[in-house]
């Protein structure tokens, strides 16, 4: 079918003048089971199939179709939309890929029962026990997206990628008050990569936070030095740094870090890199969705700005390489620039150096979502909790902890980068459209305001 579709568009590509087009063939087996307390509250197993044309004049031209006997007709109309648009945009052009490529893991999750699977689920479930526990929440889900991807450069790309992704969250009441703690696990692989995952440990580990968090109390105000952990650090990292140097907000001029490449932005010995190739991480991808190599990219080395992230269209207007990523939801996506495993590289510092470089201050971990505004780069960050330090000692718990500040403030005060990484904290990022991600780093010590959630 792929050589019919092709000798199609080449007709079309040639009789409406369109110099590049690039069809994505999906089809991708999805499965999903949501328990709430003991309750199924989702259980379903899915197989979708679909066609997303893209061609470019000085312009792009997109069309899809979740039926593959109307593929001519994508094929058609997304190249007489190009051909009627007017730009004067540019893409790179490069020379023809032909690859076949699959990532199953040890334990392929489409030879797994849907009862083990619903049986995991239920033991994560029960694992979740506590006396204030009064909701315990338990999702699983998992993907195996097989994609041929064909151009008019002559490229010709199978791959068949599984991804596994395992959330357990509770939820404690006491005396009118309630908190939540979480954890996720997951990446590319098969069910190896929850099945492994030690819920003795870590069912009693989150259901105790969220009751300990009752008991905490609330942070000072203020600007501090602050201690983040791997996951924050990781989530600050995605969020005000990442996003800031997506290639098509600097292109369109939205970013802070828009015509900083080769500037130094950060400390000595800060290096951030954005890494698709990381094997079994959450990111992870061997090409991307226009057909480019997955590409580790060092956005930050020894606090320079190295590097964008990119795609055919921003390497091409920008007068850089690609660096394969172009990504999309699904096949009914046209690809964006996006993040794929972003982190911060180690240095040399030791967990308890750490603690007592930063003398006073707070001690913050994990993540609880937040905001950035990359064109002024300010960002605010919730921390699922925090302990207060006092003369070099751990002391006070603290609950709805907030962190806000400039990007590059932030940056330019760290004081100390911790040899203990991991990128380890698998999610999505939306940015009108979702893709799988994971970020991480070591511990890292900088200065911030904090304040309450409330």
């Amino acid at each position: 079918m792929e050589e019919r579709l092709l000798r199609i568009a080449e007709r079309l590509a040639e009789r409406y003048r369109v110099e590049y087009f690039d069809i994505r063939i999906s089809r991708a087996g999805l499965t999903s089971i949501s328990l709430q307390n003991d309750r199924l509250e989702e259980l379903s197993s899915n197989v979708e199939m679909g066609i997303g044309v893209r061609a470019f004049k000085s312009s792009w031209g997109f069309s899809s179709a979740n039926d593959l006997s109307r593929a001519e007709e994508v094929i058609k109309i997304a190249i007489k939309i190009a051909s009627l648009s007017s730009g004067s945009s540019r893409i790179y052009l490069g020379d023809p890929v032909r690859d076949d490529v699959e990532i199953l893991g040890r334990k392929k999750v489409s030879e797994v029962d849907l009862e083990d699977k619903l049986s995991l689920v239920r033991g994560a479930g029960s694992s979740l026990e506590g006396d204030s526990i009064k909701n315990r929440s338990v999702h699983y889900d998992d993907s195996v997206n097989e994609q041929v991807f064909i151009n008019s450069l002559g490229s010709e790309i199978r791959t068949v990628v599984s991804r596994v992704r395992l959330s357990i969250s509770a939820t404690a009441h006491s005396a009118g008050e309630m908190q939540q703690y979480w954890k996720v696990f997951g990446g590319v692989g098969g069910f190896e990569m929850v099945e492994e995952v030690d819920l003795s440990h870590w069912g009693p580990f989150v259901a105790g936070k969220a009751m300990e968090l009752l008991k905490a109390a609330s942070p000072p105000s203020g600007e501090f030095k602050v201690l983040m952990d791997p996951e924050l650090t990781g989530v600050f990292i995605h969020e005000a740094l990442g996003h800031a140097v997506e290639a098509d907000s600097v292109k369109n001029g939205e970013s802070i870090l828009a015509g900083k490449l080769g500037e130094k932005i950060a400390v000595d010995g800060l290096t951030v890199v954005d890494d698709p190739t990381l094997p079994g991480k959450f990111g992870s991808y061997p090409y991307d969705d226009e057909g480019v190599k997955a590409k580790r990219v060092e956005i930050i080395k020894d606090g320079v700005l190295r590097e964008y992230l990119t795609d055919r269209e921003t390497s091409a207007v920008l007068g850089l390489e690609p660096n394969g990523h172009g990504r999309a939801q699904s096949y009914a996506h046209q690809p964006l620039v996006r993040m794929s495993n972003t982190y911060v590289e180690p240095g040399d510092w030791s967990f308890d150096e750490m603690v007592e470089e930063l003398r006073n201050g707070l001690y913050m971990i994990g993540d609880k979502g937040g905001e950035v505004d990359i064109a002024s780069g300010t960002f605010t960050f919730g921390a699922k909790e925090g302990y207060l330090v006092e003369n070099g000692r751990i002391t006070k718990h603290l609950r709805d902890v907030s962190l806000s500040g400039g990007i590059l403030d932030v940056l330019r005060n760290v004081m100390a980068v911790g040899r203990d990484v991991r990128v380890e904290f698998p999610g999505y990022c939306g940015k009108g459209q979702w893709v799988p991600v994971d970020d991480g780093g070591p511990h890292l010590l900088t200065k911030a305001t904090v304040g309450g959630l409330k």
